[in-house]
């Protein structure tokens, strides 16, 4: 359930926003467009927000400058602790896709940014179903991430990498649990989700799937 990259996470969280930035040669093409990325998730983003890997909390604050009430779910602890100084206001509650507490809010959209793939593609099936039990209908999930139109763009991603001698991105690419565009569009229609995905740069696309009843 993504649980086993927390350690990174602890780790990467002082410098997670210099990474967003472009700081990082390995990842700066993973980062490319940051804001715009997130920008696209704020619009269209409709009502209540319950959002999923909150991180330092850069799409929430975006959220909540755009009048979104926003619960904020996040399994790393200095994660955490970095979001809520910057957003002392903030209801963040510890959790992860599949394991948190239950909303104090009615929640129209379900959000997130550079996470899903911390979960296999049997759990992003878990994890879809059960958003679509408890979405109202036309209830949203916009989610922002790396994915792969196939299996051959994948790999070709990684020798890519390779070939640059970003040895940290190809260990990333290999070791966590990227998708293609087919299998999670598969998985959102197989849940009665209408989806739509948009490439924001070489590595992360966006997804709008909504509840269609």
């Amino acid at each position: 359930m993504g649980r086993e990259f927390i350690d990174l996470f602890d780790g990467w969280a002082e410098t997670y926003d210099d990474s967003v930035k472009g700081f990082d040669p390995q990842y700066k093409a993973v980062f490319t467009d940051y804001e715009t990325i997130l920008n696209a998730v704020v619009k269209n983003t409709s009502g209540n927000a319950l959002e999923f890997g909150v991180g330092t909390g850069n799409l929430t604050k975006k959220l909540l400058l755009a009048g979104h009430q926003v619960i904020g779910v996040e399994p790393s602890a200095a994660m955490r602790k970095i979001a809520q100084a910057k957003l002392p206001a903030l209801r963040l509650m510890e959790g992860d896709f599949i394991t948190f507490p239950e909303s104090p809010l009615p929640i129209e959209s379900i959000v997130s940014t550079y996470a899903f793939h911390h979960l296999t593609d049997v759990e992003k099936e878990t994890v879809v179903k059960h958003f679509g039990e408890t979405l109202p209908e036309n209830g949203k999930i916009i989610f922002a991430d790396t994915v792969f139109e196939n299996e051959i763009a994948k790999e070709a991603a990684i020798v890519k990498a390779k070939d640059k001698g970003f040895t940290d991105l190809a260990e990333d690419l290999q070791r966590e649990y990227y998708t293609t565009i087919d299998v999670l569009k598969h998985i959102f229609v197989t849940h009665y989700f209408d989806v739509v995905f948009k490439q924001m740069n070489e590595f992360v696309w966006l997804i709008t799937a909504t509840k269609n009843g």
